[in-house]
């Protein structure tokens, strides 16, 4: 059944012929004709970067709410409902906030072009603005620099994720060029938490930060982060931090923790918080075990584990294939679909060494998805034993009757994470 802000969206789709068009005059103008809430949000954490920034966003999430703040949040994109993207003091926003929210900003913007992210993400702060909290988690959602999101005069904090190759066609062909766009929601007299970079990024980042006058805490030189004896270590200028692992699985979730606790740090907040913001947090689709569901039974008949992943780049495809690396050993079957838009053969290289079979399927209802049989070819150049697989459900039948006992891993795209979920209940 569709629902009246479902509806809405539709419409918002059709107002702008281009699906990513990055500039900031649009929403400049629609936030005006709003009477400027952007001025009125909370104190601002604001979050850029290639890969983690959902996780950092999940982990300053929890330790915020556990010191008793409370905490809007803003993510993109969302997996099975719009509503995801849009926390409210803690709570997802409603039905009625979200309808009311979005007819209300399609009316003052009228006729004018506004492309869909930039009115949704309008919505969002005004939203945001009407209700009282302590926080406002801002995630970009491409770039940094000409972001909608990008409107804020003077956040609280900025952080900056690990930079790589990724949206290329938009953001430019090399790191630096990247860097320098993610570099862009630097402010004045505002500290920037950086987490660990290639050396190209982080001199074009500690460039920008010279020209705007922002204040640097960086990985490895400001702050450090690691894992000794089952626990996780934090050091910086205020002294050694002794922390439990982070619930989040993976090598990488303990430098996106890393980056996570810096900020906290930052913000004056003690060992407490910091403990229950790695303890405490929940970000699907990222080396999610799936415990429920017909996709599950169907995995379980034949005594195989389902798994579920959203990373969709070369990076990412990196820290799935360490992380799987430390989980306990099982015969491991990828289903995977993909967007053209990515690097999938770059994607699927790293995880060859982990992989007994892949399925390629296409992902329903995206019409840049590669095809099944494209993906199969990337797999193969990468290395991977792959074959076609009509769906999502044929291909979890098929590899735990093939492979019982497996390992079934769902990935290669948000948006694929996202049908599965909806899928699965």
């Amino acid at each position: 059944m569709t629902s009246g802000s479902d509806r809405v969206l539709e419409r918002l789709m059709a107002l702008h012929p281009k699906i990513i068009d990055l500039t900031l005059g649009r929403v400049e103008r629609l936030l005006a004709g709003l009477g400027h809430p952007e001025r009125r949000l909370p104190p601002v954490i604001h979050v850029a970067g290639t890969n983690g920034k959902g996780s950092v966003i999940a982990t300053l999430r929890a330790g915020l709410e556990a010191s008793g703040k409370r905490v809007h949040v803003y993510t993109s994109p969302h997996l099975a409902r719009f509503h995801e993207r849009i926390r409210l003091a803690g709570d997802l926003i409603s039905e009625e906030a979200l309808t009311a929210e979005l007819e209300h900003c399609e009316r003052v913007n009228g006729s004018e072009p506004i492309t869909y992210f930039e009115i949704t993400t309008v919505a969002a702060i005004n939203a945001m603005a009407r209700i009282p909290a302590d926080y406002t988690l801002l995630e970009v959602g491409l770039g940094g620099r000409l972001d909608a999101t990008n409107v804020i005069e003077k956040p609280a904090l900025t952080v900056i994720t690990p930079v790589s190759l990724d949206h290329q066609q938009y953001l430019g062909e090399t790191l630096p060029e990247i860097a320098g766009e993610k570099a862009g929601i630097m402010k004045r007299d505002v500290p920037c938490i950086v987490g660990p970079q290639d050396d190209a990024a982080l001199e074009e980042i500690e460039a920008q930060a010279a020209r705007v006058g922002a204040d640097l805490q960086v990985a490895n030189q400001d702050w450090q982060v690691w894992e000794e004896h089952g626990r996780m270590a934090f050091q910086d200028q205020g002294g050694l931090v002794d922390l439990p692992m982070p619930r989040l699985i993976g090598a990488h979730q303990v430098s996106n923790a890393g980056i996570a606790i810096a900020a906290l740090r930052q913000l004056g907040f003690e060992e407490e918080t910091c403990a229950a913001a790695v303890t405490q947090a929940e970000w699907p689709a990222r080396l999610q075990r799936l415990r429920k569901g017909p996709l599950v039974e169907a995995a379980q008949a034949h005594g195989a584990e389902l798994w579920l992943d959203g990373g969709h780049n070369a990076a990412a495809g990196v820290a799935l294939a360490e992380a799987l690396g430390r989980l306990p050993a099982r015969p491991l079957v990828m289903i995977c679909g993909m967007l053209r838009t990515k690097d999938a053969t770059a994607y699927l290289t790293p995880l060859a060494p982990h992989v007994k079979r892949l399925e390629a399927v296409s992902i329903p209802g995206e019409a840049a998805t590669l095809s099944a049989h494209e993906t199969t070819l990337a797999a193969r150049s990468a290395g991977i034993t792959a074959a076609e697989a009509a769906s999502v459900q044929e291909a979890v039948v098929q590899a735990a009757a093939e492979w019982p006992g497996a390992r079934i891993l769902i990935c290669g795209s948000l948006y694929l994470a996202g049908h599965v979920l909806r899928e699965n209940g």
